[in-house]
């Protein structure tokens, strides 16, 4: 509709993260054979410490938070970002329920949580 102009070098670049994020996702979902969109614990689920899971303990939740990020700025609007900026106080708010939960009830998760420190982002949370 025109209501906001993105330089196309933008356009490229946000192309690109969404790109990745859906190779992160299919990182995770090859790594993570629990991952699932609801929380939940499985009988005889396992800690998963490998792959994406050994720098950040919610590589699914990083790619999702990079793809309504920057799909946006790939769809060349300035607009869209507003809403942009509700989604990653959602995954926030969803990560410390499942990390509750998984603390609760599986079975080596508080450990891991010693062992990769960080959640979302390396080196920050």
């Amino acid at each position: 509709m025109g209501w906001s102009s993105v330089p196309p070098v933008i356009v490229i670049a946000a192309d690109a993260v969404v790109l990745l994020s859906y190779a992160i996702f299919a990182l995770v979902l090859k790594e993570n054979r629990y991952a699932s969109r609801i929380i939940e614990v499985e009988q005889q689920q396992l800690v998963i410490s490998t792959g994406p899971y050994a720098v950040i303990r919610h590589p699914m939740y990083f790619a999702a938070m990079l793809l309504y990020v920057f799909s946006p700025l790939a769809l060349a609007s300035y607009w869209a970002m507003i809403l942009s900026t509700v989604f990653p106080i959602l995954i926030i708010a969803r990560i410390h329920a499942e990390e509750a939960l998984l603390t609760r009830d599986l079975k080596g998760y508080k450990e891991y949580m010693q062992t990769v420190k960080y959640r979302l982002i390396p080196g920050v949370w």
